[in-house]
């Protein structure tokens, strides 16, 4: 079996909480390399059992194209649950008014057809985070 790294960039833990429930779609300023990224939101326990301090995440994947200042909107409806990486199978949905923190990681494999993946070099830089309502 082969086994990868892990790369990404996470926030520190929020001081409190950020409600997002305003809001429906976060942006993200980025350049990148044409490779597919994994945005992740967390947000307050659901899956642990009582006393363990691991965070809940949402993901979604986000396709940077290469070499350009690039606007990716992800719609919060968009993230879906997951536990380590793994989608968990079953109806959730996310608190937005329950934020904790946020992460870039990137993704190896998969994600957004015709994105570059595999091992190799990868290089993403995040200029800003904000959300938006649009609807």
């Amino acid at each position: 079996m082969i086994r990868s790294g892990f790369c990404g960039m996470r926030s520190k833990k929020f001081d409190g909480f950020i409600d997002l429930d305003s809001y429906d779609t976060i942006a993200m300023k980025l350049k990148g390399d044409g490779r597919c990224y994994i945005s992740t939101i967390y947000t307050e326990n659901w899956v642990c059992s009582p006393g363990e301090q691991e965070d809940n995440s949402w993901q979604a994947f986000v396709f940077i194209p290469k070499d350009n200042w690039y606007i990716a909107k992800i719609p919060l409806a968009r993230y879906l649950p997951t536990w380590r990486g793994n989608v968990i199978d079953e109806e959730m949905e996310m608190n937005p008014s329950r934020i904790l923190g946020m992460s870039l990681s990137v993704n190896a494999e998969g994600g957004v057809p015709g994105a570059r993946s595999g091992p190799g070099d990868f290089r993403v830089e995040l200029d800003w985070i904000k959300a938006l309502r649009t609807q």
